[in-house]
């Protein structure tokens, strides 16, 4: 049986996916955001590289991957680049750049970059350069993540909940939802507080109300409960909540 413990340390998984993206190009950053939103990607946008840098620093927030521009206000994606390498950071970075030559493609992938993309650039080839960079990580995994008698389908981005007679059911859930429950699967048995859900599933500047964590688990926990779980998500007053998967399918 697992003991529980309180969950005190950033999160280290690759199917978080939350993004950092610094581009200083209004209208293709916005389009970037939007796009990867859909994806279920928590982006955090910034169009100044020293600002990026004190993102990357917040040891409360993992990022999955960073799309960084070459050439930004303060300091430059290269030296973004390079200045994370020279910390140990592995974590997977795009390069964006209008430069082409071939020089400047050594540069970048000297600098530490995993990958590079030309401006230009269509959006179905930048979600197949992110999901390449997911992929080759250390971290990647397999499709599904099964807790108890739920199972995640990262390639549906379905939930299915399985009964004691076999029959499963599809939980239809939000996108914000799914990224919860991921969560929480994540760290079965393990006390998560308020303050780091909302570090790693909203946006740094979206400053979401004071109770939209609470409401978030409310909405989660009843359609776990109507698909057939029992107390599935546990409220531990003062300290955080608690995923408490048993397998009942079987």
């Amino acid at each position: 049986m697992l003991t529980s413990q309180i969950y005190n340390e950033p999160l280290t998984t690759q199917f978080d996916m939350r993004v950092l993206l610094v581009e200083d190009e209004p209208d293709l950053g916005a389009a970037i955001k939007r796009t990867l939103n859909q994806e279920k990607y928590v982006v955090d946008w910034v169009t100044d590289g020293t600002e990026a840098w004190a993102y990357l620093e917040n040891r409360w927030t993992h990022y999955t991957l960073a799309i960084l521009d070459w050439m930004l206000p303060g300091m430059s994606g290269l030296e973004l680049c390079q200045r994370l390498r020279k910390n140990n950071n592995p974590l997977p970075v795009l390069m964006l750049t209008a430069k082409d030559r071939m020089e400047d493609k050594v540069a970048g992938l000297d600098a530490g970059a995993d990958d590079y993309l030309v401006k230009p650039f269509g959006m179905a080839e930048l979600l197949a350069r992110l999901r390449a960079l997911q992929r080759r990580s250390p971290h990647f995994q397999a499709k599904e993540l099964t807790v108890g008698n739920l199972t995640l389908d990262y390639s549906s981005s379905a939930v299915v909940s399985q009964n004691a007679s076999g029959g499963k059911q599809v939980i239809p859930l939000t996108n914000k939802e799914f990224q919860l429950l991921e969560y929480f699967m994540k760290h079965p048995n393990q006390i998560v507080t308020t303050e780091q859900i909302r570090n790693q599933l909203w946006e740094v500047s979206a400053e979401p109300a004071s109770n939209v964590v609470a409401a978030q688990v409310r909405l989660l926990r009843r359609k776990l409960t109507n698909s057939g779980c029992t107390n599935p998500i546990e409220t531990l007053h003062g300290m955080g909540y608690r995923l408490n998967l048993s397998d009942e399918s079987k």
